[in-house]
């Protein structure tokens, strides 16, 4: 099969023949319909290692058919049309057995721990698979695995956002964007930051209420003059300690801060506004495989777009990652195999 294979930091991807993997009595084998390019695959290439050692197939946002199954699976079939989750939990140790999955002690990562699906075919334990209804168009139904998933945790699961509550989103990028739809549907009053025009107007689509360009004027100040003492939520969707800080600092007494951004720098914010305010800071990491089917519903329904901008083939991977790094992926990019 094709694929395209990491060697190592610095390195563009190699697009080469790959062995065909060989499925156990618990797998699938699946042809990979569309592939998501995500920000987590350029920090491997920066420099963030992976667990798995080079070479390795990265991408881990993606959908596909099945084309084989193993003799013990029965949750799914030859042909089926399946999500493949960013993760694979063991469903045995504390986090799984508690409903926190995504933290998982045993957790495999796609296109980190094992081959991913920047190729024609990977193979996944059938019991993680999400069957996809017809009324989802299978390449565009990639990204609900990771773009769309881990802001619908960090929204609904860790902010605990309900109807009425004022969120603001930083950064509206590909998560971003979709935190902003995901808040609205929630039922949210929603405020998105960023410092591209383009970006805010399609958030404003999206449902947002207000926006904010950070280069016409200050965020904090901007947040809280619109919610009248700050936002009941605010999401950090870019991975810069310094936006982290302006998120926290943008919600009212009493507010919650999620970290949805990745950065391995320090964070500092003020101890006395976080005891005596009683604001809550939490960590957002991928999404909860229990949470997969309502949020498949929720695009199956219309209440949620597949924010999709460019189709690329998967020969062009290394150009989509470098449009990716320049910014200029005006919502999400999918790689075709």
């Amino acid at each position: 099969m094709k694929a395209a294979v990491f060697y190592g930091a610095g390195q563009p991807l190699k697009i080469e023949d790959a062995p065909t993997p060989q499925i156990s009595p618990e797998e699938a084998l699946i042809k990979v319909a569309a592939c998501g390019v995500c920000h987590t695959d350029l920090h491997y290439l920066e420099g963030v290692p992976t667990f798995k050692k080079p070479p390795l197939i990265l991408g881990h946002e993606a959908s596909g058919i099945v084309t084989k199954v193993g003799e013990k699976v029965t949750g799914v079939k030859e042909n089926d049309r399946v999500l493949i989750p960013p993760v694979l939990t063991c469903g045995t140790c504390y986090s799984c057995r508690i409903g926190r999955e995504n933290l998982c002690r045993n957790i495999v990562m796609i296109g980190n721990s094992i081959d991913g699906a920047y190729a024609e075919f990977a193979k996944i334990p059938a019991k993680d698979l999400i069957k996809l209804p017809p009324e989802i168009p299978l390449q565009e139904a990639s990204i609900i695995s990771d773009a769309m998933s881990t802001p619908f945790h960090a929204l609904k699961n860790r902010a605990n956002v309900r109807p009425g509550d004022s969120v603001v989103i930083y950064g509206v990028g590909g998560v971003g964007l979709n935190a902003v739809q995901i808040a609205a549907a929630l039922g949210a009053f929603v405020i998105a930051v960023d410092k591209v025009d383009e970006k805010l107007r399609l958030a404003k689509e999206l449902g947002a209420c207000e926006t904010i360009n950070v280069d016409a004027e200050d965020p904090i100040t901007a947040v809280r003059r619109i919610t009248g003492g700050g936002a009941d939520v605010a999401v950090e969707a870019i991975g810069i300690p310094e936006v982290m800080r302006m998120a926290f600092e943008s919600v009212r007494w009493g507010g919650r801060s999620v970290i949805v951004g990745y950065s391995d720098k320090d964070l500092s914010i003020n101890a006395a506004r976080l005891m005596f305010r009683e604001m809550e800071v939490y960590g957002s990491l991928g999404c909860r495989i229990v949470d997969f089917p309502p949020l498949v519903d929720m695009v199956r329904r219309g209440k949620l777009r597949l924010l999709v901008s460019d189709k690329m083939p998967l020969d062009q991977i290394n150009e989509a990652l470098e449009m990716l790094k320049k910014g200029k992926i005006k919502t999400r990019a999918i790689v075709i195999p």
